[in-house]
């Protein structure tokens, strides 16, 4: 490895020995690096339909100061990094040959590797999310709550989870295929879910939560409320429940990304004691752009 520069791995446990302090360090905003590490430690890169896998590691005078993974057919996922570091970085895999289909970051840092892929490749990047990562503060519940209670989601309430884990996706602009067969190779399926069902049992909203990382961290995602039913507090409630239920498990940090495009739930979570953390951002980068780049050799 040359010093001060990116040293890559396509093993997961090799990455973690190298770069699992430094995520630790700041678990908050390398969530996404601890999550799918976890993920892949765990369950193994096949549990999740990848079909390939690279780590990266920037460390000056022999601290890590930054990461990025890559799990195809998933885009390129980074730490913070300069705009000179993500220059490094962009030059660094345009020369391997490396194909991004997009990159996802904190949002100063997304732009400038999108912009530093484009100089290098001629791949056109186009902004596809914008998030705000929050962390919870006080936990707020909401006076009063809407009437009914949270109830966990077991085995009798499959088809009734995945079909509005398939409706969160559509509203998101994910693209999954999720039924019986494939749900166990998706992201949602290593979740607990707890739904907020009204007196007579009807269920209402969901909340679900990512398993614990780093000891003490948990993710509450994916919240969801059918259409016809949002705007009476469900959303609200079901969110209480889940980060109440992280904090009597032992969590000490609880999160959670909304769309920046959102105000009602941008405004909902902070009521309840969400405080904003950072911006995220996504950018897609144009895939004839990017064949060509990467010359005929791609979450």
């Amino acid at each position: 490895m040359r010093p001060d520069g990116w040293y890559l791995t396509e093993d997961v446990d090799d990455f973690l020995a190298r770069a699992g302090e430094f995520l630790r360090s700041r678990p908050v905003p390398h969530i996404m690096p601890l999550t799918w590490t976890e993920r892949l430690r765990t369950r193994g890169a096949a549990a999740y339909g990848i079909r390939a896998q690279v780590f990266g590691l920037l460390e000056r005078a022999g601290e890590v100061i930054a990461t990025f993974h890559r799990l195809a057919p998933r885009g390129l996922s980074l730490t913070p990094l300069t705009p000179e570091q993500a220059d490094t970085l962009a030059a660094h895999l345009a020369a391997l040959g490396h194909p991004l289909p997009s990159v996802s970051a904190d949002h100063a840092t997304a732009t400038a590797f999108a912009e530093a892929w484009q100089r290098h490749t001629g791949a056109t990047p186009t902004l596809s999310a914008r998030l705000h990562l929050y962390r919870l503060g006080t936990l707020t519940p909401p006076d009063p709550l809407p009437a009914g209670r949270g109830r966990l989601v077991g085995e009798q309430d499959h088809e009734q989870l995945m079909d509005w884990c398939r409706e969160f996706a559509a509203d998101v602009g994910e693209v999954v295929s999720m039924d019986a067969g494939s749900w166990a190779r998706t992201r949602f399926a290593d979740k607990s879910y707890t739904f907020w069902e009204t007196p007579d049992g009807t269920p209402v909203s969901m909340a679900g939560v990512n398993p614990m990382v780093a000891g003490r961290m948990v993710q509450v995602d994916p919240v969801y409320t059918p259409a016809h039913l949002r705007g009476r507090g469900y959303a609200g409630a079901a969110t209480v429940e889940v980060s109440r239920a992280a904090l009597a498990a032992g969590a000490t940090e609880v999160v959670l990304f909304t769309n920046a495009a959102n105000p009602t739930s941008n405004a909902l979570y902070q009521r309840i004691g969400y405080v904003p953390v950072t911006d995220f951002a996504g950018y897609d980068f144009s895939s004839a752009a990017a064949a060509s780049a990467v010359g005929t050799s791609a979450g």
